[in-house]
């Protein structure tokens, strides 16, 4: 089966573990009415979505099933992305989600959190990969999965053990 894109390895990451405490952060957080700056203990508990730009078919289709498998309807649900606040605007227009999503253009969260990615062929381009964690009001990380190649697709089903 031609696929039309490649599958390849991501290097090692370095992203929080279960039981370890995750990284705090500031950023403009986008819901469906506007913006503001908030920090993610101010989201927690949260199931917390890393995920390629906005636009990009992995983002499409993760926020797809996050979608479909209602994680996003009581507000638990904050993504996280290299994309700007306009960007997330029309993507939840387009989306028609309550899910909230943290503006990051620079990729700092991403870094800190050890989940970065290069883009091959485009130097100093870099998005977070796929990666999700559930993180409790201590912010505990209680479930973590990170993506190993490109593209992978979070464990669907397992992460409806962990949001149920």
């Amino acid at each position: 089966m031609e696929l039309g894109f490649e599958v390849t390895q991501l290097p090692p990451h370095d992203a929080p573990e279960e039981g370890e405490e995750a990284p705090g952060f500031t950023r403009p957080l986008v819901n469906d009415e506007y913006w503001e700056d908030a920090a993610l203990s101010d989201t927690v508990p949260a199931l917390v979505v890393f995920y390629p730009m906005n636009g990009s078919f992995p983002a499409t289709y993760i926020w797809q099933e996050v979608e479909e498998r209602g994680w996003d309807d009581d507000g638990t649900v904050v993504g996280v992305t290299a994309s700007t606040p306009y960007s997330h605007r029309r993507f939840l227009d387009e989306r028609d989600t309550d899910a909230r999503l943290f503006a990051d253009p620079s990729n700092g969260v991403a870094r800190e959190w050890g989940v970065a990615h290069e883009l091959d062929g485009m130097t100093g381009v870099e998005e977070p990969r796929p990666a999700v964690f559930y993180v409790d009001e201590g912010m505990t990380v209680r479930y973590a999965w990170v993506a190993d190649e490109h593209p992978e697709f979070p464990p669907y089903d397992e992460i409806d053990g962990v949001v149920g």
